[in-house]
Parts: C-alpha cells; structure tokens; sequence
C-alpha cells in the first residue's frame, strides 16, 4: 500500500467553472476540497490547480541520499515527470511507475504538455490534451497532474511545485534549440533516470496505423463512418467497398472450400473405417470357412466319424478264433415250420442235433 501523504499536500478542490474534466460538478454532492486518501485507485488524481499547498511553510528540499533513506509520512519525496503522452500507451505507464518507485515515500506529478506548444516544437498529435490529460489522470501511479506544463523546467516552476526531483530516461532529449533540455536539471543533481521500454511508443502505433491505413479505413467505413469523416475520397471511397465485397466473395469461397475439406476428410475416414471393418469380417469368414470345409477341417472329420459307425453298424461281429469249442454256448435248435423232423445236419454235430430232437419231442409230447 502507498504511503499517506499530508491532509495540506491531498486536499482537492473542484472547478466551479461549469463541469469538471471528469463530468464532475458542484451538483454531484461532492465538496470543494476533499482529502485524497485513495491514492490513485479509486478515483483520478486532481489536477495541481486543484490541491491545496500551505505555501506559508519553507520547503526544503532533500537529497538523494536522504530519499532513498526513506522520509516521514508527513514528507514525501516529490518526483516530477513530464511529457506529451499522446495515445497513452504501456511504455508511458512504466515510466510513471519507474518514477512513483524511485523512492520508499514518493509523491508523483505529471506535467503533461498544451496542444500549443507540443505543436510548435514537436509536431501534430493524435489525441487533443483534454483527452491527454484525462488519460493521464487515469494512470494508478499518478498523484498530481499538472496541465500546460512547460517545455523547459525553470527554477521558478521547481520552487513552485516543490519539486525535489525531476524523473525521465537519460537518454538526452534535443529540442527547443538544447542539446538537451534537461542538462540544467542534471547539473543540479535532481535527475532521476528511468529506463524505456522498447517495442513501444507513441510513434511506432502512428507507423502501423499509416503502414495500414487502407484496412482501418475501409473497417471504418464498415461501421458507418463517412469518407468524409475519414478524408477519404470519392475514388477511394468506391474502390474500398469493391475490396470489401471481394473480400466476403473471397471469404465464401474459403469458407465453402474448408467445409468441402471437412466433408471429404469424413468420407475418408468413414471408408477407411468401412474398409477395416470388411477386412476383420472377411478374415473372420475365412476362418471360419477353413475350420469346416478346410483338409483338416469340422466336416472331414464328421465325414471320417460317420463313414466309421457306419461300417461298424454293417459288419457283423466274428467270434474269436483262439477260443476254445467246448466252451462255445450250444445253438439253439432250430424246427423247421410245420415238420417234426428237424433239419440235415453234419455228421459232427448228428449226435448233438439227435438230442436235440429227443428234447423237443418230449416237449411236444407234454404239450
């Protein structure tokens, strides 16, 4: 958190002049002067017209060493930094932070420069200084603004601010007939240098716009603003609007080329799924076709199965040879229909069959 500052160095005081540079007026409720506790974050900072300075007491400014010592609460380092800050960039802002951390106890005023004299000795801006100083204001890092701020710091606008040290690169700034206008301020030990941040500044973004001046036209145009708003002319004018309907022609087509693209990628993909799926079948078919019908298939060995209980079930079953005639059972004996005589036989078996016949006589005899 920053470091409080004194109730006569953070009172503000707001313009009776009609509405404020932020659209404050004397009918918001606010009062004339107020104490600026919220350093910056809750609100913009005021303008130095606008803070209460009891002039009354000396001021003594503090040295380099004593600064970076630390201060009290009540006396805070007073570090002034100015500049142009025409469409307000990052690089602007870390040099206003650079310059708010110099010190442990540091007061932070911005001197920003009229479109009078930035124009005499610098050149044409982008945004007007109301829009600079409001983008100023705005920064977190900022106390104080200070408007119309001079070209050259002179001692009597030191002593009227302050000002006990004077933040900016050390890179030397040529203008205003110097070599270096701030050479009286180093000679006298109240420089502080800052670093720049490279890859940005106010002159690099004016080049990107100049370098593509006919795509931010032309987008203007698109959103409704006039060429004569844009200072463009009537040629110009028509020949942006063809570019932009080539443009839509060119981006339908893309468009149609991507989704035709898309659409031949899934019909790919889908027959190349198509064509794995049929491979996995049709080796599963094969598989299963060389189980059954293959040489040494199912079917072969149903067929051997079969063809085997089939011969089996045909030919009849032959008494072993090796086995011995007496323990052979006796045949039945067989009477022929009709006929009390039984059938020839062998003379080896006459006397068996004679029994035989005596046995079925007595049987019929009994019967």
């Amino acid at each position: 958190m920053e470091p409080p500052t004194s109730s006569r160095l953070n009172s503000r005081k707001r313009r009776k002049d009609g509405s404020g540079p932020n659209g404050a007026t004397e009918l918001d409720g606010i009062p004339p002067k107020m104490s600026r506790r919220s350093f910056g974050l809750r609100e913009p900072a005021p303008f130095s017209d606008e803070v209460e300075i009891d002039y009354s007491k000396p001021y003594i400014r503090v040295t380099y060493e004593e600064a970076m010592r630390g201060t009290t609460l009540d006396r805070p380092v007073r570090v002034y930094a100015d500049g142009i800050f025409d469409l307000f960039h990052s690089g602007h802002a870390r040099a206003l932070m650079q310059a708010k951390n110099l010190f442990p106890n540091t007061y932070l005023i911005v001197g920003v420069c009229s479109d009078e004299l930035t124009h005499n000795f610098k050149g044409f801006t982008v945004m007007n200084e109301n829009e600079r100083y409001d983008a100023v204001q705005h920064c977190r890092y900022v106390d104080e603004v200070v408007r119309n701020a001079p070209w050259t710091l002179t001692p009597e606008f030191l002593a009227e601010h302050r000002i006990d040290f004077v933040a900016h690169d050390d890179i030397p700034y040529s203008s205003a007939g110097s070599d270096d206008v701030y050479k009286h301020i180093k000679e006298a030990g109240m420089f502080a240098p800052t670093q720049r941040t490279e890859g940005i500044s106010t002159s690099d973004i004016i080049t990107r716009i100049v370098r593509d001046y006919d795509v931010y036209a032309r987008r203007n145009l698109q959103r409704g603003y006039t060429a004569k708003e844009l200072n463009v002319s009537f040629i110009n004018e028509k020949k942006y609007h063809l570019q932009e309907r080539v443009d839509k022609v060119k981006k339908r087509v893309k468009d149609v080329e991507e989704k035709s693209k898309e659409f031949v990628q899934k019909v790919e993909e889908k027959s190349i799924d198509l064509i794995q799926k049929w491979e996995e079948k049709s080796r599963e078919f094969i598989g299963n076709f060389l189980e059954m019908f293959g040489p040494e298939g199912a079917l072969k060995h149903m067929l051997k199965e079969g063809k085997g209980r089939m011969l089996q079930a045909i030919s009849p079953k032959q008494s072993p040879s090796s086995s011995p005639t007496h323990d052979r059972s006796p045949s039945p004996s067989f009477r022929w229909p009709f006929s009390t005589k039984t059938p020839p036989s062998s003379p080896a078996n006459r006397s068996r069959n004679e029994s035989t016949v005596t046995y079925d006589i007595s049987e019929d005899e009994e019967d």
